[in-house]
């Protein structure tokens, strides 16, 4: 019993003298480090921290379709100087001629003894990452990392170039919301968001120590990547540099003048459904802005430039025909005790018009009305409405046109008797104008696009290849979304509608056609922010719009005109948009060369004597030569050196120019060469004035010739 005692008192003494008094000073001095001193062991222990750290790779250029360069990454390098890298030696060994290359081109601020200074002091406080100087080409770099000191390297002579970029957009806002942009804590825009994944490349890693971890900076450990980054591939786009500011200037004149809420016009190429241009123009405080991509996101309500997909369905479907006649009713009708009006100034005048007039002159009544009277009843297959709603689905009117950039907004229509929707009895006549529906503008271009294309819709794009170092990786082609939205017959007659609006008097844009070239289209002026109300209708205002397409007999682009509110000269969509749609339309024909018809690509004309070099003078010899060479006719053999051509129906006649011996010829009408030829060779002085062929000479003809000083006057 007494050794069990024994043993039980030397467990307590070990337990309570020496275990119990160990655990509480262990519980003291963890509490001191972890709360106490905690962030002083935390910082030393970052300071030798090494992780493995993302090294971002080179981005991809974009470029316009003619490689001109749309955005680019720049590359630059900050420089930073680790005062503790060295050895005392080098250091002190190096210090002065450092100090003198420092002062004299890198700090600005200070003298050789100043900068010797500076960089003693921070040997003594301890800092491993100084900035030297920012944002430095690569050639400056190359320069100072060759001073003393610095030419020893990273971990001897504690020189630091740290690589960056910045994307720059060599063409300044063009395109900018299409090209768009990759940002921190931001939704990717535009081209530069949906293609990161090409432009961006695979980042690469290295092993690297913090230096700093309350600035959370970072030093390689060796120089050597331990996974080397992949640069981005370039994208090369569809548009079109001279057609993109043609564009631009354009939109941002008319949005000025009129003081809109904003603007876009969008560039077509028919064929292929490339852009060539997309302009999105908002006002802000600054001024005017790509601040949204309005062509892309912002569907509306088109208002008139709609009535050609109204009457592609009546054509399409049989009920009418050009030459019918339709009641407008002076241009005010009723739909279920609402109210409709014409903005047309011929529609008071009129009453029972043709349906291809009531296009022209874009009367809502009449399209209203054949609308609402083919569609509106029931037959005994389907309910009527359902009829158009499924011709505008066959229109692909109701689908997203599926470009690359992202923000498209879906169209809207409605389905017939939906009460989701709110489907009334006025909703039918009313999207038959383009209201109680939705569509962006690039959507309403799709579609206009594909009437002058001969009925064949092809899905708009902005991308054409992707290269790598020059070379085509892989290429997007032209795709299209309906072989034929509607028949042959229907879109000819829809295209002749379109040439009328422009080409006939009454026609909503007949101000605005070209007697250099021929283009069709069509005008809208839909309100905005409007309501209905026991007062009547309360408009907020309006937005015009043009879209069409030309030259009318081999459409090659296609382009719609959007402005939203304008404020001043104008609310309607041929003194608004209209001009702007000329304006973009005439300088891309003056500028693109395959617009204009080739003068020889017709039979040659037949010469006339009128237009005929006739009475021309000149060396016999020369005027044969430059006959022969334009493969004009010519007879005659004269035994003079000069002739003289004469017309002569369809070709010319040389005939003999005499000159009398020793007697100063008459040489009016001769060429500077052939003048002095004559003149000097009886002797006389010749002194020229003016240019071309003479016109006057100082001394009259049939004097004689003694040497004289003689004048020719060119004209």
């Amino acid at each position: 019993m007494d050794v069990k005692n024994e043993v039980l008192y030397r467990v307590y003494f070990l337990l309570f003298g020496l275990v119990v008094p160990a655990s509480i000073v262990l519980m003291y001095k963890t509490a001191v480090i972890a709360f106490v001193d905690g962030e002083k062991w935390r910082d030393r222990g970052r300071d030798n921290y090494l992780e493995y750290r993302t090294v971002e790779a080179d981005r991809g250029n974009i470029l316009a379709d003619d490689g001109s360069l749309l955005a680019t990454s720049i590359p630059y390098f900050n420089l930073y100087f680790d005062p503790l890298a060295s050895s005392d030696e080098d250091f002190n060994k190096n210090l002065d001629t450092l100090a003198q290359c420092l002062a004299t081109y890198v700090l600005d601020d200070y003298t050789a003894g100043g900068a010797r200074k500076f960089l003693e002091d921070l040997r003594a406080a301890g800092d491993r990452h100084v900035v030297l100087k920012r944002k430095v080409s690569f050639a400056e770099k190359k320069f100072i990392e060759d001073f003393p000191l610095f030419r020893l390297g990273r971990f001897k002579g504690g020189f630091i170039a740290e690589k960056a970029s910045e994307r720059k957009r060599p063409f300044g806002l063009l395109a900018q919301r299409s090209i768009g942009y990759v940002r921190e804590n931001a939704k990717p825009v535009g081209l530069e968001g949906q293609y990161d994944h090409i432009l961006g490349g695979e980042p690469g890693q290295n092993l690297m120590i913090c230096v700093d971890p309350r600035a959370d900076l970072w030093m390689p450990v060796d120089d050597l990547t331990l996974i080397e980054p992949v640069s981005g591939s370039d994208i090369v786009t569809t548009l079109d540099i001279d057609i993109q500011d043609i564009t631009e200037e354009a939109l941002l004149r008319a949005v000025n003048y009129h003081d809109a809420e904003w603007g876009t016009a969008v560039v077509m190429e028919v064929e292929t459904g490339a852009i060539k241009a997309i302009a999105n123009l908002g006002r802000t405080d600054e001024g005017w802005w790509e601040t949204y991509n309005f062509a892309v996101g912002a569907a509306v309500e088109p208002g008139s430039t709609f009535k050609a997909a109204s009457l592609m369905a009546l054509l399409e479907d049989g009920y009418v025909k050009l030459d019918d006649s339709i009641r407008i009713e002076h241009g005010r009708t009723t739909f279920y005790e609402e109210v409709m009006e014409d903005a047309s100034p011929y529609s008071p005048k009129l009453d029972t018009i043709r349906v291809r007039d009531a296009f022209v002159i874009s009367s809502n009544v009449g399209v209203a009305k054949m609308i609402q009277g083919n569609y509106g009843v029931k037959t005994n297959s389907d309910d009527g409405p359902a009829r158009f709603i499924r011709r505008l689905k066959e229109f692909n009117l109701n689908m997203p046109t599926g470009i690359e950039i992202g923000g498209e907004a879906n169209p809207y229509i409605k389905e017939a008797f939906s009460e989701k929707d709110e489907w009334s009895g006025t909703t039918l006549p009313w999207m038959s104008i383009g209201y109680e529906m939705k569509i962006t503008p690039l959507q309403l271009l799709t579609f206009y696009n594909s009437i002058a294309g001969g009925g064949k819709m092809m899905k708009p794009y902005l991308v054409s290849e992707v290269q790598r170092f020059g070379e085509t990786v892989e290429t997007f082609r032209p795709t299209v979304i309906s072989r034929r939205i509607a028949s042959e017959k229907t879109i000819s007659k829809v295209q002749e509608l379109l040439q009328s609006v422009v080409e006939e008097d009454r026609g909503t844009a007949h101000k605005l056609q070209s007697n250099r070239y021929r283009f069709a289209g069509k005008t809208g002026t839909a309100q905005v922010n409007y309501s209905r109300g026991n007062r009547g209708r309360r408009i907020g205002g309006y937005r015009a719009s043009f879209v069409g397409y030309f030259p009318v007999e081999h459409p090659i682009y296609s382009c719609i005109v959007v402005i939203n509110k304008p404020r001043r000269g104008g609310i309607y969509g041929s003194d608004v948009a209209g001009p702007v749609f000329r304006e973009i339309a005439d300088n891309i024909y003056v500028s693109k060369p395959e617009l204009h018809r080739p003068i020889n690509a017709g039979a040659r004309p037949a010469l006339v004597a009128e237009n005929l070099p006739g009475f021309s003078i000149g060396g016999k010899e020369d005027i044969n030569t430059v006959l022969g060479y334009l493969g004009i006719k010519h007879y005659g053999d004269p035994s003079t050196e000069l002739a003289v051509l004469r017309p002569q129906s369809d070709s010319l006649l040389l005939e003999m120019r005499t000159l009398p011996d020793g007697q100063v010829p008459n040489v009016v009408g001769l060429g500077l060469r052939d003048a002095v030829y004559v003149l000097e060779n009886l002797g006389l002085n010749v002194d020229v004035e003016g240019f071309g062929k003479v016109s006057r000479q100082s001394i009259l003809p049939g004097t004689r010739a003694r040497g004289q000083n003689i004048r020719l006057y060119l004209r």
